[in-house]
């Protein structure tokens, strides 16, 4: 869950809690000491993380259903759009194979992982490609550009073809 997700579940659940005429002191008051104080109000600010166990625990506290304690869409900030890391999975198995039997073992690895083998592309992580970069003793930027001249790299932005302006 990302801090801003986070501050708004707070955000959420400080209005629920507000509605319900209660302090916070009232929360652990009326919860007999299961709600403290500084974990709801951490929890309101953001500043701590609330598992979605507690979050249902919570709201039947509250006696409100779980979503009501979720952020709408409008209320939450713009997400920031990353491009992702794609490999085509064609090109590597075309690329030298002295030099790119890593990337292969990797692949093959992640494949397992996910229990994915029919794919053409295969989405990395930033930090896959970091870690990938050190193993192959140079910077992930010269190592993306290896996987470009080898045809391997694909950029792809989440959810629309088209960059971010």
């Amino acid at each position: 869950m990302s801090r801003e997700y986070a501050k708004a579940v707070g955000g959420r659940l400080r209005a629920i809690r507000i509605q319900q005429g209660l302090s916070l002191q009232g929360v652990e008051q009326k919860s007999r000491g299961r709600w403290k104080t500084a974990a709801v109000g951490s929890y309101e600010r953001g500043d701590r993380m609330i598992s979605v166990h507690q979050l249902s625990e919570l709201a039947g506290f509250y006696g409100v259903p779980v979503s009501a304690l979720l952020p709408n869409e409008d209320q939450l900030p713009p997400r920031e759009r990353r491009p992702r890391t794609v490999l085509n999975l064609e090109k590597l198995a075309e690329a030298p194979p002295d030099s790119s039997a890593l990337v292969r073992r990797w692949v093959a690895q992640i494949q397992r992982q996910r229990d994915d083998y029919a794919g053409h592309v295969l989405s990395i992580r930033d930090g896959d490609v970091r870690a990938l970069a050190l193993l192959h003793d140079t910077t992930p930027q010269e190592f993306a550009e290896r996987l470009r001249a080898w045809g391997v790299l694909e950029t792809s932005f989440p959810e629309e073809s088209e960059p971010p302006e």
